[in-house]
Formats: C-alpha cells, structure tokens, sequence
C-alpha cells in the first residue's frame, strides 16, 4: 500500500514520462485549430491529441475529422518508404527502393526532359493537403521557380470569389468569428458552419440564443440549415440574383445607409439604377424562392443592426461565382453593416497576413515569362497541351485523381507512359497510383510548419511532436534533397524550416509587429497586430484605387468585366433554356461531414459514419425517374458517371441533387467518384472551378 507521499510521486513520475507539444491542424478548414499532443517519453510515440483550450477561436475541441489524426498518423497502411512502380500506371503495384534511388531517378528523368523539351515540360501540382507554409509555400516553390517549370494557376478552391472580392472590397478580410456573438441578423450564406466552419458556430449559437435570427442560405437543409430559423432553398449558381433583388427592395424603400454610400463608396447612384430592374419576382424566377421571401430577406437585412453575412466557398463554384461573390459584398456597404461590431461580411481573412512570400517562394528564380496553366484544367493539361507538352508531373499536397473535375480526362492523361509522374503522399491515394516514383511525406505531428488561418486573425506553430515515421521526410527537405541532385547552389535552399519561418515573418507591415517567431515559440499562435475589437471598415476606408468599397469599379471595366453587379447565369440555366439538359438535375457536391476534400476517405472509422457515397434527391424528382430511398442509382452526364445510394428526402429542393464529397474512387463503388461528373468550364473570374454547376441524369441501376 503507497502512502499519499509515495502516490503522489508515482503520479508525478507518471506525468513526467510524457510531454506535451503544442501544434495546429494541417487541413483545410478556416478554423486552424490549435491542438496539444502528448508523447510518451518512453517511446517516442504520441498518444493523445487534444484541442487546445487557451486558444481564443477554437477553445479547445477539434472536429469529428482531425479528433482521429493520431489514428491516421499511425494507420497501418502509411507510405513509410520510396517506392517505385512496376505494373500498368493505376493498377498500384510498386517495389521498396532506397532514397538514394528515387532521388537519383526524378533528377536524371528532369534533366533528359528539361534537355529535350525545355523545363516547362514540367508540371508541379499541389494545393491544401496542408495549408502549411513552410510543407506547402516554401522550398517547393523555389525549386521549382529555379527549374524553370511552367507555373501552377491554383484555383481550383476560391480564385473566383476572391478576385470579385478584391474588386469590391479591395482584400480579403472580414468580420472576425468572435465578434459574431454582437450580430442580431446573421446570413449564412452557403455556408454549413457544422460541417466545415465548426468554430464559427458557438459564436453564432450564442448571438441566436441573445435573440439573433439566423438565416441560411442553400439548395440543401444542412445540418447547419436545421439549426437555422430560416431555411431558403435557392438554386445552385443564382445567389447573384438574390443580392441584386434585396439590393432593389432595400433602394426603392429607401432602407439604404446613404451617408455611409456618399462618404465611403463609389458608384451607389449608379448601383441603385442598375438594380432597379432587378424585381422579387424578377429574381423570383430565377432563384426558385418566393418572391415575399426575398422582400422579407431584404427588409429584415437591411433594418436589423448590427448584420453581418457568413460567405461561404462552394456559392461561387459556377459560371458567375465571381460576379456572385462581387454583387453579394457590395450588400454590407449598402446598409452600413461595416459601421457595427458584429456586422459586415467575411468570406476570408487571409487577405491580413502580410507574410514576406518574395523570401518564400523566390519568383526572382523563375525565368521571365514562363508559362502558366490552371489547375482545374488539369484533364486537358495533360491530353492537349503542347508546346512544350507535359512530360513531367510533381504531386504533392494533393490528390487530383479523385479531386480534379472531369476524372476520365485526368486519368486519360495520368495513364500516359511518356508521362513521368513523382507522388509525394502519406497513403497510397488513386494519384499515388499512377506514379512511377512515389515518396513518404511526413504528417504534421512530424514537421515544423507556420499556419494562417483564412477564418481568422490568429497566426499559428506547429512544432514536431514524434520523428518521423519510417524513412519518412517533409516536404521541404525533399525539395531540398532533390534541389541538391539538380546541382542548384543558391543559398535559400540550404534554408532550414526555422529559417524560412523567420523568412515569412521579415515584414514591415504593421500586422506583424511583434509577432516574431520568439512568440510563436513560446505561445503556439499569436493575433495579428490589429485592434481590438477589429472592424475592417468601420472608418471607411478600403485598400481599393479608390479608396472606398468601389459598388462601381473602373478596375473591373478595364478588365472587360461589367463595372457594376449584375448577373451572370450558371452554365445549367441556359442548357436547360435550350433543352440540351432534357431532363437532367442540378448537382452540387458540397464537403461529406466525416472527410475533408480527399483527406480522412480511408480512415476505417470515419468511412464507416460516413457510410457509403449517397445521392439527395428531391421525393418529386425520385418519383419521376422511378427511384426508391435506398436504390442504387447510376448518375450520369456526357462526361462519364457513377453509382450512388438515392436518399430520397425533403431536404434537398427538387430539380436539385446533392452527392457529399470527395471519396476515393477505388474505394467507391464501380471505382469511380462525382468528379467523374463534373467539369473543367472555368468561373468568369480568376479562372476559378464550377463544381457546382452540373447537370446530370439519374436512373435506378441494374
């Protein structure tokens, strides 16, 4: 029997066999959750990870994805080794080779291309399997400036809305998560908070408990549209029209804040008569919403003080989602949303970290002039591109061969054997397949990193809890291994990741006084230096040419674009004008719950509560095509198709589908995903995607 003395130092002995390390989550999410992870001393080996609690945003809980991060660290079937193919591109059968080897291979395969067909024979293709600075923004971007590579337009997430933000607003910025508790009108506008924005969702709670309404804005009764007050089930793509219809509602009954127009906007005269055409029941038709709803939407906006609009990513996925994002900030201006603590807008944040990216990623290696092509175009990239075409593919921080639009295109190309195609990858992913030479990355419980969060203002660290795995290595130092085999002697790629974290924080720009990465050290996360409570625009002021929030945009008529909102369709509204759609569906593919983009898909666990690729389908739409819940459906379009299981429900609007997204294909039935669906067509801005914007036809299978 231990006496209280004795148990008390076992317990003491106990905690001081483990550590705890403080880092941020990875992923691709705006909350960029601080966390802690505890190792045992003993063993190296981390065996618990926890929110962590003193953060401001996040305080303490992780969503239902990243609460199993420790188990996809240590999953079993974790790339540990350097792997070489050797069967048929897609079919996954690789050998264990040494490091020495595949270095030695990808710089040798580089040279004979470069030699041949010049270095934009090159294509590196990355985006958000982490939004980590130095694993995704750093020593990749130097090497790959340096080899002279043809450059990677990534736009495939937001390009489109923020190009019609930055014209509109002149950033991105917005108002902060914590300040939502002040709002008494808050919108969600295409936004599932419970599913993709967790963090924001407490601070929205608790204004609706104070007596906010809470309004959401979708074609699908998310989890977040139930907890909602008001569910307005608009058409995928037509958000435009709705903004121009509470605009003309607000302006004809003279609901609009005409000092804050006349002081700090350009172009409200003009703005009014450019509105005044666009009627409820104008919009009416075009939005599927009732035409009392939108003046009730408008009315309620524009006299509830303080209102603030939740912009969420997925609305500008079509034809006009950058116009869409563009009218609908032009709303918070009208109203003088800006003036108020808890009112405005925010779709990011990200437009407030002035991190020093000239020492990052150093564009001063890259040749003038080299080519550029678009991500979402990837497919064609990869099958029509000439001149020079791609002989030469890099993956890294992505998984295009279940992300990527138009699959049958993408997988044409991948499946090319004069393609040479380096995977760096945790899994052996669908991309992963297609590789000739695949190379273990590190997770993040493996590797320093530097975190800016796009739904926030806290800057983040993320320390190394564990070694890496295996032969394991992070990104930057394979970009530096392979920057040595192709003899380049710049000093910057001798930097190591405390170096480029300090590199990233060499800025005069006032956000970044005081926060050093002494701080980051000693804190984990840091608020920029702005003021407390932060309003972005309560003076006025927009970092536009103009310097107001520019409702008219000289900038915008130079770049060929209408100066003024208005509306652009999606590309299903004419096909189903001219008939070419018959009797197709709308499809969206928002986020599944249990995922996030590809990530998290073979975690047993989160496969299981997300249970099986599902297609919402309206009962009306069901009872058409004679379809029952629980059938599987064949889903199909002139692109190519896959298998789902209908969930007939009420909770998506007819004439509209919903498959949740993005599962592995060769963990999918038939091997195929909803990407198989969609397209490669470009946004209008910024060369943004239109996942959103599909059509497709759907029928029992078998």
């Amino acid at each position: 029997m231990l006496t209280d003395k004795e148990h008390r130092a076992a317990s003491r002995s106990r905690r001081e066999d483990f550590i705890d390390v403080r880092g941020v989550c990875p992923h691709d999410c705006p909350d960029t959750c601080a966390w802690i992870v505890t190792v045992d001393r003993t063993t190296g080996r981390a065996v618990r990870l926890r929110g962590a609690e003193d953060h401001p945003i996040t305080r303490g809980f992780l969503c239902t994805k990243v609460n199993h991060y420790l188990e996809r660290t240590y999953h079993p079937d974790r790339l540990l080794y350097p792997l070489r193919r050797t069967g048929a591109k897609g079919e996954g059968r690789f050998e264990r080779i040494t490091w020495d080897e595949a270095l030695d291979e990808i710089a040798q395969r580089l040279k004979e291309i470069i030699e041949r067909y010049g270095a934009e024979a090159i294509l590196p293709y990355s985006y958000a399997g982490t939004m980590g600075i130095v694993q995704g923004q750093s020593m990749d971007r130097r090497f790959f400036h340096r080899l002279g590579a043809t450059r990677l337009l990534r736009t495939i997430c937001s390009e489109a809305g923020f190009v019609g933000l930055r014209y509109t607003l002149g950033t991105a910025r917005g108002t902060p998560p914590e300040e939502f508790v002040h709002a008494r009108y808050i919108i969600l506008w295409g936004a599932n908070l419970l599913s993709s924005n967790a963090h924001l969702w407490p601070f929205v709670r608790e204004a609706q408990k104070n007596g906010a309404k809470v309004v959401c804005i979708d074609p699908v009764r998310t989890r977040t549209a139930h907890a909602s007050d008001w569910w307005l089930p608009i058409l995928p793509g037509t958000d435009g029209a709705l903004a121009l219809a509470m605009m003309h509602v607000i302006f004809r009954d003279g609901l609009e804040d005409r000092a804050f127009i006349e002081e700090h906007c350009i172009g409200g005269d003009r703005l009014r008569e450019q509105v005044a055409e666009w009627t409820p029941d104008r919009a009416a038709v075009i939005t599927g919403l009732d035409p009392n709803a939108i003046m009730q939407l408008a009315r309620e906006y524009a006299t509830t003080r303080p209102a603030v609009i939740r912009l969420n990513y997925g609305m500008q996925r079509h034809a006009g989602g950058g116009m869409a994002v563009r009218t609908i900030a032009c709303l918070p201006a009208v109203v003088g949303a800006w003036r108020d603590l808890g009112g405005g807008l925010l779709l990011s944040t990200s437009g407030a970290f002035p991190l020093n990216y000239q020492k990052l990623e150093r564009p001063d290696l890259c040749p003038p002039n080299t080519r550029a092509l678009n991500m979402v175009e990837l497919g064609r990239i990869l099958n029509e591109v000439d001149d020079p075409p791609i002989k030469a593919l890099v993956v890294y921080n992505s998984n295009p061969a279940a992300v990527a639009p138009d699959q049958a295109a993408v997988r044409k190309g991948l499946s090319r054997e004069d393609l040479f195609t380096v995977v760096l990858e945790h899994f052996q992913t669908d991309t992963a397949d297609y590789a000739d030479i695949v190379l273990p990355a590190t997770t993040q419980l493996e590797h320093w990193d530097l975190l800016k969060p796009y739904g926030h203002y806290y800057l983040a660290l993320n320390r190394p809890a564990i070694a890496p795995l295996g032969e394991s290595k992070p990104n930057s130092e394979i970009f530096r291994l392979l920057a040595q085999r192709m003899g380049f002697d710049e000093p910057c790629f001798q930097d190591d990741d405390l170096t480029i974290i300090r590199q990233a924080l060499e800025s005069d720009a006032p956000e970044l006084v005081d926060v050093t990465l002494e701080r980051l050290l000693e804190q984990g996360f840091v608020r920029l230096n702005l003021p407390d409570p932060y309003r972005p625009f309560a003076d006025g002021r927009f970092p536009t040419p103009s310097g107001k929030c520019e409702l008219y945009s000289e900038r915008m008529a130079r770049d060929g674009y209408d100066p003024l909102p208005t509306y652009i369709p999606p590309n299903w509204e004419e096909e189903t004008r001219s008939g070419q759609a018959g009797e197709g569906l709308r499809l969206v593919s928002p986020p599944a719950h249990s995922f996030l983009n590809s990530t998290f898909v073979n975690i047993e666990r989160l496969r299981r509560r997300e249970g099986e690729p599902v297609l919402w389908m309206h009962p009306d739409d069901a009872t058409r095509r004679g379809i029952e819940d629980g059938q599987i459906v064949r889903v199909w379009n002139e692109r190519g198709g896959f298998l789902a299981r209908a969930q007939v429900t009420e909770d998506v609007r007819p004439g509209v589908c919903m498959a949740p997204s993005v599962w592995w294909p060769k963990l999918s039935p038939g091997g195929q995903n909803v990407n198989f669906v969609t397209s490669q067509a470009l946004a209008d801005m910024g060369g943004g995607a239109t996942f959103h914007d599909c059509v497709i036809n759907v029928a029992p299978a078998g």
